[in-house]
């Protein structure tokens, strides 16, 4: 199937400019209605072009029975869509492509929206029938279609949308289901019937005829140690919570993906993994604006962590364009352990400082012009602090500056962290700049 554009009005002298746009995929194709021009034509004329509600909700049904579809078959990627009034989208297997057509032109001329409720109707599928209560084997071809892994897949995205654990096993053509309610998703929907109309419980406290079918047991552990078990008891408590996490993400929040959460946080503790094509010769790397790419985007990764954990406006490394000179020589230094990035210092050269005593009552001493490097940011992955990373990276970046550790100068405001590392390496004073 090749992409093509179906205009509505046929007539080339027509300043009617909707038409209908079929953009096939791999895996089934987009059909969309485009009402762009349309739209501003109209409205320059004054007329209310949003579409109508009976319209909306045709589309709503006919989209998501085809969505449904198209995962049952075995798609597990996401889907896109504008629902009007300037693009209305549904997505088609390739053989149900030319009557979706049929019925947005249908529902966009004629204002008839029946051939939409019959494509949603045609591709229902039963899905309260396979999530019902009690244990069952579905049959490829009887009672699906798809592949066993599949079906399996989607009806577990089916029943954890509905607060359903299912209790699934695919076999070579069939499968076993047992859904079952857990208490706690009990408590919420009764707590929230608004946020869950029409829901009915018809799980708690389901009894197994005496004919139903019995899963065959497959080896490993028993299948049947819950069955029967009382279910566990909740109660409501005032406990101390805190909203964000020590690395800087939020602890819960339902609309983030928590895969991103716990990817951050290994990296946060334990530090970032070396990408595989990164040749590492020894402990330190030193990276500047002109380093290769791959070795810039690193540091710019390992930039992120203090960046998310102290709420910073900005990564304190950012060179991500092509390799170019900087007139202070700006620099990362990256200290590997077991493969991983667990240190980082970014410095630069600088010839305007200040000496401080450590002390807050104090100001600040005269202005000293000598060239020296200047920490702009160190940070340690969490479970390597409080062991003398930080001192190790302050070491290096006056060793390879060539000066004592002494005379590295502090950018301010010097985190409570860093004045107690400057402390120890300088009791005496440290410079600022």
């Amino acid at each position: 199937m090749t992409e093509r554009t179906i205009h509505l009005v046929a007539d080339p002298s027509s300043r009617d400019t909707r038409k209908i746009r079929v953009r096939p995929s791999r895996q089934f194709a987009t059909v969309q209605l485009d009402r762009d021009s349309y739209v501003d034509a109209e409205s320059s004329r004054g007329h209310e072009q949003d579409l109508p509600a009976d319209y909306l909700a045709a589309v709503d049904r006919a989209r998501n029975a085809a969505m449904d579809r198209i995962r049952y078959e075995g798609y597990r990627g996401t889907f896109y869509w504008g629902n009007g009034p300037r693009w209305v989208d549904l997505c088609a297997r390739f053989r149900d492509v030319e009557a979706t057509v049929e019925a947005l032109r249908t529902a966009e001329l004629e204002h008839d929206y029946s051939k939409l409720r019959a494509i949603a109707e045609q591709l229902a599928l039963p899905i309260d029938g396979w999530l019902a209560p009690g244990e069952r084997e579905l049959i490829r071809g009887v009672d699906f279609d798809s592949t066993p892994g599949a079906f399996l897949s989607f009806l577990r995205a089916k029943a954890a949308k509905s607060g359903l654990r299912l209790n699934g096993r695919a076999t070579a053509g069939s499968v076993w289901v047992r859904p079952t309610l857990p208490a706690a998703q009990k408590q919420i929907r009764e707590m929230f019937p608004g946020q869950h109309p029409g829901w009915v419980d018809r799980w708690t406290g389901y009894v197994e005829s005496d004919d139903a079918p019995t899963r065959p047991w497959v080896g490993g552990s028993g299948e049947d140690l819950s069955r029967g078990a009382i279910p566990v008891q909740f109660q409501q408590l005032e406990t101390l919570s805190s909203d964000t996490c020590p690395c800087g993400m939020r602890l819960r929040d339902i609309g983030d993906d928590d895969n991103v959460h716990r990817v951050h946080h290994a990296d946060w503790s334990l530090g970032i993994r070396v990408p595989k094509g990164l040749d590492w010769w020894g402990d330190l790397a030193l990276v500047t604006t002109q380093s290769p790419i791959s070795w810039r985007r690193l540091a710019h990764r390992v930039a992120r962590m203090p960046q998310r954990e102290d709420s910073y406006d900005f990564p304190s490394w950012s060179h991500l364009s092509e390799p170019e000179a900087t007139t202070d020589n700006y620099r990362a230094y990256l200290l590997k352990v077991d493969e991983c990035v667990i240190g980082y210092v970014a410095a630069h050269d600088t010839n305007e400082h200040r000496r401080w005593d450590h002390n807050d009552e104090s100001p600040y001493g005269d202005e000293d012009d000598s060239l020296r490097p200047r920490i702009i940011l160190i940070w340690v992955a969490d479970v390597y602090r409080h062991r003398g990373i930080g001192a190790t990276l302050v070491r290096a970046l006056a060793t390879d500056f060539g000066c004592k550790v002494a005379d590295v100068s502090w950018s301010t405001p010097v985190s409570a962290a860093g004045r107690r590392l400057a402390r120890r390496l300088s009791p005496d004073g440290i410079w600022v700049s």
